[in-house]
């Protein structure tokens, strides 16, 4: 299948992503502290929701600890955006040659033995993209997205991510129905677990101590289809040094049939990742819409 083609605009930001993959990661790292700095003096809406998530979930710290936090939290988020150049500007063998490490590589290896089909739960956390490429080299594998809100930007989506054998599916009923099917030929999926539900889509369940909309899809597939729960990450390593890979069981009581035990559960699971590599986590998201919080001044 050849890929999607590219507006004008679209093929000119692959352009620049190719040029600029040629620097090397220590630098596009570099670049992205500073982006994260822009991003702290500025003020705007990614550090706002940054020190209120901060807020709710670092309540035994003090103010000046999670200010530090937050903007720790805004250079790896900028660190986050340059990386991309890395991954997708350049081919899939030569981004596989930044994972310095995998841990955890048995669990892979023995669900993948087993043949019941393995849900890989990939949090925002780290370098997801770089993730997909390495599952997308070891296994066949099919990966839930969501259209973006600004679908020009699909086509590069769908290129970049299917630069290695990948069927994408979409977030809605036949995509579903895909990664049903393949579960239940024994095959990978690979679901972002703490993406946020749309109406109807999800329940609220505690995410490190306060409640937040969760999916409901992932433990579903996992107890209709008897397949492993794994979850992973790709850290981010200090001073572009690449990445470490992360394969982490899935906590129990993820496929159970009462959707309020599974998706505790399934939050338990993002929780245990993101303590390895907290400020790598994706706070910029508005995980807690319905609560209201000031960040400290």
């Amino acid at each position: 299948m050849s890929p999607p083609a590219l507006s004008w605009p679209v093929a000119a930001l692959h352009a620049s992503l190719r040029l600029a993959g040629r620097l090397p990661l220590r630098v596009l790292h570099a670049l992205g502290s500073v982006i994260g700095r822009v991003l702290w003096i500025t003020g705007g809406r990614a550090r706002r929701i940054t020190e209120r998530n901060l807020s709710l979930v670092l309540t035994q710290e003090s103010a000046e600890t999670r200010h530090r936090i937050a903007r720790d939290v805004l250079a790896e988020t900028g660190r986050a955006l340059t990386e991309i150049a890395k991954i997708w500007g350049n081919s899939p063998r030569s981004a596989l040659e930044l994972v310095r490490e995998v841990r955890g590589q048995a669990l892979f290896k023995a669900a993948l033995d087993r043949g019941r089909g393995l849900i890989v739960a990939a949090p925002h956390l780290g370098c997801w993209e770089l993730l997909n490429y390495w599952l997308a080299a070891q296994t066949p594998l099919a990966i839930l997205y969501r259209a973006p809100r600004h679908g020009f930007i699909e086509p590069l989506l769908l290129r970049a991510r299917g630069a290695l054998p990948v069927e994408q599916v979409r977030a809605e009923g036949a995509g579903v129905r895909t990664l049903y099917k393949r579960l239940a030929a024994g095959g990978v999926v690979g679901i972002l677990p703490d993406q946020q539900p749309r109406g109807g889509e999800g329940i609220p369940a505690p995410f490190f101590g306060v409640s937040a909309p969760t999916m409901v899809l992932l433990p579903r597939l996992a107890a209709r289809t008897g397949a492993t729960v794994l979850f992973s990450f790709m850290e981010r390593l200090p001073h572009g040094a690449g990445y470490r890979l992360h394969f982490v069981p899935a906590p129990a009581g993820i496929d159970d049939a009462d959707v309020d035990v599974a998706c505790a559960a399934l939050n338990r699971g993002v929780e245990a990742c993101v303590q390895m590599a907290f400020t790598q986590y994706q706070w910029t998201y508005k995980r807690y819409p319905s609560v209201k919080v000031h960040a400290d001044g």
